[in-house]
């Protein structure tokens, strides 16, 4: 209860505030929905809701497994190859600074209108701090542990999966958290950019369309979206790596 209840508190504060904004007679109800409206939106648009939020959850998800799948190929090669990681890192470092709306469009071009820019969106939004996680996880070895395994002759795949890779397990989930949040935002500016259907373009479409309580109905479920997802991963690395949990 001791961890429940201050975000539930601060929670409650934020919905009263929100509340007590919406009501001011200075704020345009076509600018701001009050929580009565976007509850009343969740409740009578909720098969129209729920049916987009499936489609951004099933991109998020595909983007988030390859990102996953790339970041733990690039980590793992310029852990082993020291000539590699000096070459890459920088590179790597650089690709954050492209800003995602700005490449929202040239993947639509390439990709075409179907699932394969929001996948490669949500890849490359994620895959950043789940590669730097892993990799600092792989470099966090202590150097006299790591010695004592080559003197008692461990091969070099044994010291990666037995040692290195255990290792790196916390790295990786917290980058994984960080991924697995900031990933709904890469299916919404693929979405934004060009689709038929998703929470993006619902949103787009709602806001167009004057449909204020719609919109913020949307972005709620995007919110809950992005926090469960956050805690799924909390619970994965709750089994993946007990010890940490225990300490």
């Amino acid at each position: 209860m001791r961890r429940v209840l201050p975000p539930l508190g601060l929670l409650l504060l934020a919905l009263g505030a929100w509340w007590w904004v919406a009501s001011w007679d200075s704020v345009d109800d076509l600018l701001l929905a009050s929580p009565a409206e976007t509850w009343t939106a969740l409740r009578e648009d909720r098969e129209l809701l729920l049916d987009n939020a499936w489609v951004t959850l099933v991109e998020v998800l595909l983007g988030l497994a390859i990102a996953i799948a790339a970041a733990f190929a690039l980590a793992v090669a310029m852990h082993l190859v020291r000539p590699f990681r000096d070459a890459a890192y920088p590179l790597l470092v650089a690709s954050q600074a492209i800003p995602i709306f700005v490449l929202a469009p040239i993947f639509v071009l390439a990709f075409d209108y179907g699932i394969g820019p929001k996948l490669a969106l949500v890849a490359l939004i994620s895959f950043f701090p789940i590669a730097v996680g892993l990799l600092d996880g792989l470099r966090s070895v202590d150097a006299d542990f790591a010695k004592l395994m080559r003197s008692l002759g461990a091969s070099r795949a044994f010291r990666l999966t037995r040692v290195e890779l255990p290792a790196a397990l916390p790295g990786f989930f917290s980058g994984l958290r960080i991924g697995a949040s900031v990933a709904v935002i890469g299916a919404v500016f693929g979405e934004l950019a060009g689709a038929d259907e998703g929470l993006g373009r619902l949103i787009f479409l709602g806001n167009n369309q004057l449909e204020t309580p719609r919109v913020y109905a949307g972005v709620v479920i995007l919110t809950i979206m992005a926090v469960g997802l956050f805690a799924l991963v909390s619970l994965a690395e709750r089994a993946a790596v007990p010890w940490r949990t225990r300490t």
